[in-house]
């Protein structure tokens, strides 16, 4: 294949000789011959790709192009392009050459030749270029037709129809093989080679113009062009015998440049060819631009600057500019139409917003252009309401729509027009090509949903004519059909009521069709539906209302009859007695008639239909069914309805005098209403009238009545005055008596709820108080007194606090034993593995399992067991020297500034180990809260000092190796961090490790020789395939590009898994890790304030994915994401899965998109834009955090208001490192004499050994193996309780903080037993005798509990003194302190000391919350030593492994040494399992198999001479191989299956052995497997 080089490489391939060649007459003809033979390919190159430009259609390969030429089909496809009305489609025979493909050339096939021929002569090209037929149909002489193409190509570029056809000699590479083919084909057939580089000067001499004054002219620009001065170059151009168009003046300067860069390129091709030319067939035009080739550039350069001019006048937004730049002829766009400018600049305008540049190419505008004229013609043709017009626009090709039917053009002209009037009158001028084709699309639809509907129509009417009600359903349930409310269960009705319906449209005269159309169908379904809802109804109403009264239940009359009547205002909830006695004496009567009955209802439907029911099996039916008997004897529907009708119509009668407004609104929406309301108002009308007679009646009446009864009821008083005095005497006694009873017993009744609201009531007073001493500025004493027994330890507190050391002594503990554990399982990994490589023996790795053992069982126990007693372990000589180092480290734990100096004052290999053991171990690898502050410190100061002195540009934190960086990742993926990571990335990992059928792989190179190992391996043939290809060889086959595809699709969906679930855990991110990446952030910005957001946050997501997650996800098994069983590992292709996903999520982090190598992986770039910006998001919020101060509440005064002290647990080899280290680097870490850290120094004196450490007797000097225990000692571990050097003494404070604290605690004790509004009013007034007792009792109580209180828990000796002192005495030195305080402004006695009451406040609410610490402390301590247990129990799950495994090599070893007293049997073999016998094949038939490739210095008619012997060994998977040529034994090699499948693998398709024999690895794999296995 011909491959372009690059223009900086351009070189001739043959014919040039240097100055030191000497070639011979022989060498130089044959150079001569290669020379032209590669012209010519290059002249076919440049045919074909100027072929493929103007018919837009692939060609054959350059190499078969004169093959593929020879049936004249592309040739007459040319012809089409430059002269369409003289060839058509139509006319070309054989155009899709299926016959050419099937039975070669056939004699037609010179028909299109000659079509090409007659084309080149109507448009006037020279016949001196013309080819015979002959010569191409008979490839007599191929070169000449190639000679014309060429011709042609100038001519046509001339008139403005084609593209210039492209110079590529000396650009394009042919390999030698294609190039000596083509020489010899050359030679075949004698041909004298055409000169393709005279064809300008040829062509000039053909065409009628004169030659002289052309040729003087195109000189003189040419040298103009090369003088480079515009102005004179335009002159030339102006000349009239130059025979230029459309030369510009005020594009000169483009002009100059055009054709100056396409001159110069012209004489570099000469001087390249011309090495390889006589002078004599030189030609002057070879390096001067042609009239052709200038007309050309001006064309170019007059098209770019009117496309340009085009976009600038669309920006504007002006029609009529947009208009004449589209029509001026240096654009070469498509006819335009006045009428349609708006259109143009809307449509152009919105296509130049869409486009990424905002720019519109020739190409883009010369296709818009042409749709858009005829997108205007069709509204013009709509405008005018022609549908012929409109007709003959649609069935034009420019307009290019989809799915358009001209069977149905003349509805879709309907359509549009009604659609363009619809557009006119909401004021739009034109429908877009859009709004056409979607037109066209919902036309297409209607008739498609209209046809498909008189289909399903006539499969109605034919069901219905056959009679079979379930062939009627079926084609009424048809989709197609939209019939709607289809019952399945009314099949048989449904038939009925459509055949009736056809029946009497058959009879019907006027019907001008005989069957029913869909309108009729749905309105027969309809009326099917009314009647079974109809049926439904009576048959409720006459069941429910026969059977209940066959119960004789009256009270349930009304639920029954509203259920059942169609309207329920009919029944009246007041006659429901009057209903039940009317049906039942009317059923009663029925039934005295009734001898036999059965239980089957009928009902009778607008006399056409009947419907029956079976009361009994709820059975229905259309039809009468078989053997139906009747149930005469229940009352029908129409009888219970006017028994209910003529009930309801008495009761509103009787009612409607009285009735309310509402009643009679009741009684309107009964049936009989209207008409009984119409007499009732009649009635009412005649009284009215009668009003003056009415009303004397009744007052008459009503006085009567009241007389007589107010006379009888007097009269009986008076009869019995007596008896009425003591009635109400008693009833006032009793009344009363009752409401105090009454009240008294709901006291008792409620005496649980009256302690509620008592107790709630006094816990509002509570709260009130707390929100006042939580929320106020000031609370009063009242308040604070109330709570200061919060202050108080209890047993509690202690047995936490106890329980809180006891575990952070013992997480670290386990963590530095895993640590030692892990790092000797992986010295055990690498010796098995050189044992298995035989790199050591069997003894070495047996050797270090003893080591490991008993590290395991007996110095892990001594670790865990070691006294960790802090000074007390030690001799007392030691004591002292020991606080000094307490109080150093307390000083390095809580002054970063020196630690973080020390870091960098140390090698990078030292600091990393220093980080490793020392500093972590100095702050208890963050065990609680203290000590995360402290540590999150040291990492902050650190890392602001490495940006300030190390960092020097911003990438530097991403390209370097930052020490804090890695201190920071480490901490947070140690044990404190780990649970943080699986929590965020065990799920989705473990999913794609457990999905087997997931299969990444996005290297072309690796799929397709994974595919080439697949395809031989199966079929056991050689494939004949390359084995070695570069990335773009192997994307030419189809099989690689649809794996690659797979492979990216599932490495997109599983990268979204791993991100949804990174991006929605931001939570579980440890807070240290968002602090520091905060930090990060933050110092860069300060250091770089011109570094953009998007450059910190790479900065950030460098740390929190790349760093931190990226390792993760490429190796979970190592970093304790997944739990893998021992001797399981993750094999190589889900470690390729994870790796594929990390680089994706590493790419989106960076916002790095695939380019370069990983060129075929563009097709994600999109993606990998969106993922950053979530990762952006994610990055921006995870540094969205408080400072430690806030989160951990802590402060510098934290450790002097703490019950316990802190507590680290430090090897004394570590301790002994820190001082010399401290020692070493002083003067850098503290330049100061006067510095704390210079005075300790100073008193520690010079580095101790660990025998000195430890003082005299701690090792006995005449041990022999005193060495090996100074090493062991040097390890124990020592608690070392960190105190200031300054802490509160026994005397007077040292500072106001201090006497604050103390003056506090004193202050608590006293308003304990002492009332009062204020501090002062109480420290003034003397205590009583009462409370003087009461303090001293509370003083014994905190004795005995300070008794049972640990040593380093208690308080300082200065403070039990003074809580031995008396009330008064308190008082006193209270009074005191304040002034003290007071000179020191700590506080004031004019807010009445209220500043020492806020501090009491502020402690009392910090008690809280630090208790609430201290138990979340504690849980997440007992999580942590979980976590640490169950990985101490997989470290020894894999040592229980290794010692199977050795033990297993052990028993290997000892059976093979007693292989050799095997007995033998009588055939002298020996028992036990049989090997395979060996096979024997000579180095024909492998070669023949495809086996063997090749043997060095040995030819192919020789492989019969050569034999292999293949056998099997004792060792299972290992054979040897005997090589024997004509029988004489020559070499021996031995084969391991497992190294071949290796090779397999890792893509190895060739082998050597032997040094010199070839063979295949993937069919050698299956010799030995069909032969040795039986696979």
């Amino acid at each position: 294949m011909p491959h372009e080089e690059q223009p900086s490489r351009q070189r001739p391939r043959y014919g040039s000789i240097v100055d030191d060649e000497r070639l011979s007459a022989e060498e130089m003809d044959e150079r001569r011959r290669q020379n032209i033979a590669y012209e010519y390919l290059c002249h076919l190159e440049e045919a074909k790709r100027w072929m493929e430009v103007c018919l837009v259609e692939e060609l054959p390969p350059t190499t078969e192009l004169e093959e593929g030429l020879r049936n004249g089909v592309y040739l007459a496809k040319l012809a089409k392009f430059f002269a369409p009305k003289m060839v058509s489609e139509k006319k070309i025979y054989d155009v899709e050459q299926t016959r050419y493909k099937k039975s070669g050339l056939h004699f037609r096939h010179t028909d299109n030749t000659v079509q090409w021929l007659r084309a080149m002569e109507s448009i006037g090209l020279p016949k001196i270029f013309y080819p015979e037929t002959t010569d191409v149909y008979d490839r007599k002489n191929i070169p000449r037709m190639i000679y014309c193409i060429h011709a042609l190509s100038l001519y046509l570029f001339k008139l403005g129809i084609a593209p210039q056809i492209p110079d590529l000699l000396g650009k394009v590479d042919f390999t030698e093989e294609e190039i000596s083919n083509m020489r010899k084909e050359l030679e075949k057939y004698g041909i004298q080679m055409p000169s393709f580089s005279k064809i300008g000067g040829i062509l000039a001499n053909e065409l009628s113009v004169d030659e002289a004054a052309l040729h003087a002219a195109v000189i003189a620009i040419n040298e103009a062009i090369e003088k480079g001065i515009t102005e004179q170059t335009i002159i030339t151009l102006r000349n009239p015998n130059a025979v230029l168009t459309l030369v510009d003046d005020n594009l000169a300067q483009e002009y100059q440049k055009e054709l100056w860069e396409a001159k110069k390129r012209k004489e570099e091709n000469a001087r390249l060819k011309n090495n390889c030319i006589s002078e004599e067939e030189r030609d002057a035009y070879e390096e001067l631009l042609t009239q052709a080739e200038i007309q050309g550039h001006i064309n170019k350069v007059n098209r770019l600057a009117a496309v340009d001019h085009i976009n600038a006048v669309i920006r504007e937004g002006d029609p009529e500019y947009t208009l004449l730049a589209l029509q001026k002829p240096e654009a070469q766009l498509p006819t335009v139409y006045p009428f349609a400018g708006a259109m143009y600049q809307n449509e152009l305008f919105n296509l130049q917003k869409q486009n990424a540049m905002n720019y519109l190419a020739h190409e883009e505008l010369l296709i818009a252009v042409e749709m858009l004229s005829a997108v205007a013609l069709l509204n013009q043709a709509l405008e005018s309401n022609d549908l012929v017009s409109v007709q003959n626009q649609l069935r034009s090709p420019t307009m290019g729509f989809n799915n358009l039917d001209e069977t149905y053009v003349e509805r879709y002209a309907n359509a549009l027009l009604s659609i363009k009037l619809e557009a006119l009158s909401q004021g739009q001028d034109s429908l877009s090509w859009n709004e056409i084709q979607n037109c066209i699309d919902m036309v297409n639809i209607e008739i498609q949903e209209e046809n498909d509907r008189v289909v399903a129509v006539g499969y109605i009417n034919e069901a219905i004519d056959e009679g079979d009600p379930l062939k009627t359903l079926d084609s009424l349930l048809l989709p197609t059909a939209r019939v709607k409310d289809v019952d399945p269960d009314s099949a048989q009705h449904y038939q009925d009521v459509l055949y009736q319906a056809k029946t009497q449209k058959f009879v019907d005269p006027q019907s001008a069709s005989k069957i029913l159309w869909l309108d009729e169908i749905q309105h027969a379904v309809n009326e099917a539906n009314k009647d079974m809802d109809k049926a439904k109804q009576w048959v409720t109403l006459v069941v429910d209302v026969n059977q209940f009264l066959e119960k004789e239940k009256q009270s349930d009359i009304l639920s029954v009859l509203k259920s059942a009547v169609g309207n329920t205002n009919d029944v009246m909830p007041e006659c429901a007695d009057r209903y039940y006695d009317t049906l039942a004496k009317a059923k009663e009567q029925k039934s005295k008639n009734v001898s036999t009955e059965g239980s089957w209802l009928k009902l009778n439907l607008q006399e056409k239909y009947d419907y029956y029911y079976n009361i009994d099996s709820k059975e229905s039916s259309w039809v009468t069914p078989e053997s139906c008997l009747l149930k005469e004897s229940w009352l029908m529907g129409k009888e219970i309805e006017d028994i209910i009708e003529e009930v309801t119509a008495d009761y509103i009668r009787e009612k409607m005098w009285s009735a309310t407004e509402d009643m009679l609104l009741c009684f309107q929406a009964a049936t009989s209403g209207p008409l009984l309301r119409k007499e009732h108002e009649a009635r009412k009308s005649f009284l009215y009238e009668q009003e003056e007679h009415v009303t004397k009646i009744q007052a008459f009446w009503k006085g009567h009545k009241q007389r007589a009864s107010y006379m009888h009821r007097r009269q009986m008083f008076i009869d019995n005055i007596p008896s009425v005095v003591k009635i109400q005497s008693w009833f006032r006694m009793v009344t009363a008596r009752k409401n105090y009873l009454s009240r008294l017993q709901y006291f008792r009744d409620h005496n649980n709820e009256i302690v509620k609201i008592q107790s709630l009531l006094r816990a509002n007073k509570a709260r009130d108080d707390y929100k006042t001493l939580v929320g106020s500025e000031n609370p009063p004493l009242t308040v604070v007194r109330k709570f200061v027994h919060l202050l108080d330890q209890s047993d509690l507190d202690f047995q936490e606090a106890l329980e809180v050391a006891r575990l952070r002594e013992e997480v670290v503990t386990k963590i530095r034993g895993n640590q030692q554990l892990e790092k000797d399982l992986n010295l055990m990994d690498i010796k098995i593995g050189l044992l298995v490589k035989n790199r050591i023996t069997l003894e070495d790795v047996i050797s270090h399992r003893t080591k490991l053992n008993k590290k395991k069982g007996g110095e892990m126990q001594i670790l865990n067991n070691t006294d960790n007693q802090g000074i007390k372990s030690l001799s007392k000589e030691r004591r002292k020297t020991l606080e000094t180092y307490q109080q150093l480290f307390y000083l390095l734990q809580t002054n970063p500034l020196y630690l973080a100096k020390l870091i960098f004052q140390m090698p990078q290999n030292k600091s990393t180990k220093f980080m490793d053991t020392v500093i972590f171990t100095l702050y208890n690898y963050a065990s609680n809260q203290r000590e995360e502050y402290l540590l999150l410190k040291l990492f902050k100061t650190a890392l602001e000092e490495e940006i300030k002195s190390k960092v020097d540009q911003v990438q530097d934190i991403v390209t370097g190796n930052p020490t804090v960086i890695k201190m920071v990742v480490s901490f947070n993926r140690g044990a404190r961090g780990q649970n943080t990571l699986r929590q965020l990335l065990a799920p989705v990992v473990k999913e794609i490790i457990d999905d087997k059928s997931l299969i990444i792989n996005t290297s072309p190179v690796e799929v397709y020789k994974a595919w080439v190992n697949q395809l031989e391996t199966q079929t056991g043939e050689a494939s004949n395939l390359p084995y070695d290809v570069t990335t773009e060889q192997a994307l030419t086959y189809p099989e690689v590009k649809s794996k690659l595809e797979a492979s990216i699709e599932n490495l997109r969906r599983v990268t979204d898994k791993v991100l949804n679930s990174i991006i929605s855990s931001l939570d579980l991110l440890p807070y240290g890790l968002r602090y520091i990446a905060k930090v990060l952030k933050n110092s860069i910005r300060e250091k770089f304030p011109d570094a953009t957001e998007d450059e910190l946050l790479k900065i950030v997501g460098n740390l929190l994915y790349y760093r931190y997650m990226n390792p993760a996800i490429v190796a979970p098994d190592g970093f304790d994401i997944i739990d893998m069983t021992a001797g399981g590992q993750i094999n190589s292709d889900q470690r390729r899965n994870l790796g594929s996903v990390a680089k994706v999520l590493q790419h989106a982090a960076s916002n790095k998109l695939f380019e370069g190598e990983n060129e075929h992986l563009s097709s994600m770039n999109s993606y990998l834009s969106e993922t950053y910006q979530e990762f952006r998001k994610y990055f921006k919020e995870a540094c969205n955090v408080p400072e430690p101060e806030e989160k951990f509440n802590m402060d510098k005064y934290t450790d002097v208001v703490t019950v316990s002290k802190p507590v680290i647990y430090i090897s004394i080899e570590e301790i002994i490192s820190t001082h010399s280290l401290l020692l070493e680097h002083q003067d850098a870490i503290a330049p100061e004499k006067n510095d704390l850290l210079n005075e300790l120094l100073e008193l520690l004196g010079e580095v101790p050994n660990v025998e000195s450490f430890l003082g005299e007797g701690a090792v006995d000097p005449s041990d022999p193996d005193k060495v090996n225990t100074l090493n062991q000692l040097a390890k124990t571990e020592i608690s070392l309780f960190l105190t200031s050097k300054y802490d509160i003494g026994d005397g007077e404070a040292v500072d106001g903080q201090s006497l604050m604290i103390k003056t506090k605690k004193l202050i608590i004790d006293v308003i304990r037993n002492q009332p009062g509004s204020t501090l002062s009013e109480i420290l003034e007034t003397p205590a009583s005798t009462k409370q003087e007792i009461d303090h001293a009792a509370d003083m014994v109580s905190r004795a005995v509990l300070d008794s049972r209180t640990p040593e380093d828990m208690k308080h300082s000796q200065s403070m039990v003194e003074d809580a031995q002192l008396p009330l008064e005495q308190k008082k006193r030195k209270i009074q005191r302190n304040l002034r003290t305080l007071e000179q020191t402004g700590h506080v004031s006695s004019k807010n009445k000391y209220q500043d020492i009451l806020n501090e009491i406040a502020k402690d009392i609410r910090n008690q809280r919350i630090h208790r609430q610490l201290r138990k979340a402390e504690l849980e997440k301590l007992q999580q942590t030593l979980n976590a640490l247990n169950k990985k101490a129990a997989f470290f020894e799950e894999q040592i229980n492994y290794y010692d199977t495994y050795i033990k297993t090599c052990l028993d290997n070893l000892k059976r093979k040494n007693t292989r050799r007293s095997i007995k033998l049997d009588a055939k002298g073999e020996p028992k036990g399992t049989k090997r395979a016998k060996p096979v024997r094949y000579t180095a024909a038939k492998l070669h023949e198999k495809g086996v063997l490739l090749g043997i060095d210095d040995l030819q192919i008619n020789q492989f019969k001479n050569v034999t292999f012997d293949i056998s099997s060994t004792e060792d299972v998977g290992i054979f040897d191989v005997r090589s024997k040529f004509l029988g004489v034994e020559m070499e021996k090699v031995q084969l391991n299956i497992q190294d071949l499948l290796q090779m397999q693998y890792e893509g190895v398709a060739v082998m050597k052995m032997f040094d010199k024999v070839k063979v295949n690895v993937n069919l050698l794999i299956y010799l030995l497997n069909k032969k040795f296995y039986g696979k």
